[in-house]
């Protein structure tokens, strides 16, 4: 389920930021201690964050926003999807199933907008989740010390 974030959702927002293996490929984890300092009481909302939640628990967060302050030229002006999901999640297609409700929702607010999504190429679980999505490569460059990888879905027609 889909969903906006609660109150309820804090510590997984905080699990989710300050996890190694959540941030291997975006960077290395936040430090809890600042995350537990910073992290408002009610994480923030606004159209297009959404709370994954299987049984009553966030598993999850996943993202459509402005690619605002983007370097790559063919992101600029776009939707950009994001998505984290806690590790005891992985594999079982939740990320799949989630995503594809995001962009479902995302085509009937905004019908006819591409969507891009940016990865590291070495991820390969979120490049094959891109490409099941519909997402296809536009290009490959370097940031954060590796190749990263851009890909656009067309807009829904």
């Amino acid at each position: 389920m889909l969903r906006e974030p609660e109150a309820r959702d804090r510590t997984t927002f905080i699990e989710l930021l300050a996890s190694p293996e959540v941030h291997t490929y975006l960077g290395g984890p936040r430090p809890r201690d600042e995350l537990e300092r910073e992290m408002p009481e009610v994480p923030e909302r606004w159209p297009g964050s959404f709370v994954v939640e299987l049984d009553g628990t966030m598993i999850g967060q996943i993202l459509l926003r402005r690619a605002a302050g983007h370097r790559r030229p063919a992101a600029v002006g776009k939707a950009d999807l994001g998505y984290l999901f806690l590790p005891k999640a992985w594999g079982q297609g939740y990320a799949a199933e989630a995503c594809a409700a995001a962009l479902d929702w995302f085509d009937g607010v905004l019908p006819g907008e591409p969507v891009v999504l940016t990865t590291q190429s070495a991820n390969v679980a979120s490049m094959r989740l891109a490409a099941k999505l519909g997402f296809t490569e536009v290009e490959r460059f370097q940031a954060w010390d590796a190749e990263q990888w851009l890909g656009l879905r067309p807009p829904a027609t």
